[in-house]
């Protein structure tokens, strides 16, 4: 029986999630390799430019622990933008908290994001990743509020905040 994600999460079962999923990818291939992005760095330089963590959260499709972002609290007007490449890709004004411990929007900017499926888990999801440099910065569900019912469930490590108009 397949569990779905709040299920998992409630069992414990993230680590198992998280470890499963990076040995998916690695069986699997990384997916960014076959597609092509405006910004692109060799692997050492992304390593470099990330640090372990946001590393594994962009470039290797990990997922932080739930509740671990400073980006949960971040409830200032302006900008999130790619970690990666400083694209920007959501406005705080479709910032809400889903209750999930993820930073959560019911929009992103225009041509902002791009999404591919993701069945990792053993089950259909929506990986969400930047347009840019093709950075994973969480998934989609359809479970948000309106007017899109929504939810890009981002990782924090993923994103960067820009204070400003929003």
């Amino acid at each position: 029986m397949a569990m779905d994600r709040r299920q998992m999460l409630g069992a414990g079962g993230l680590a198992l999630a998280a470890v499963s999923i990076g040995a998916g990818r690695l069986l699997a291939g990384d997916a960014r390799a076959e597609e092509t992005f405006p910004y692109r760095l060799s692997d050492a330089e992304w390593r470099r430019r990330l640090g372990p963590d946001a590393y594994a959260v962009l470039r290797r499709e990990a997922t932080e622990p739930p509740g671990s972002s400073p980006l949960l609290k971040e409830h200032r007007p302006g900008t999130f933008t790619c970690r990666g490449c400083a694209l920007p890709l959501f406005s705080s004004r479709t910032k809400y908290n889903s209750g999930t411990g993820w930073p959560s929007f019911w929009r992103p900017l225009p041509d902002a994001v791009g999404t591919r499926g993701d069945r990792s888990l053993g089950y259909a999801r929506t990986e969400v990743h930047c347009r840019r440099c093709g950075g994973h910065l969480g998934h989609l569900f359809d479970d948000g509020p309106r007017p899109t019912g929504k939810r890009y469930c981002m990782n924090g490590l993923a994103l960067a905040f820009v204070p400003g108009k929003a």
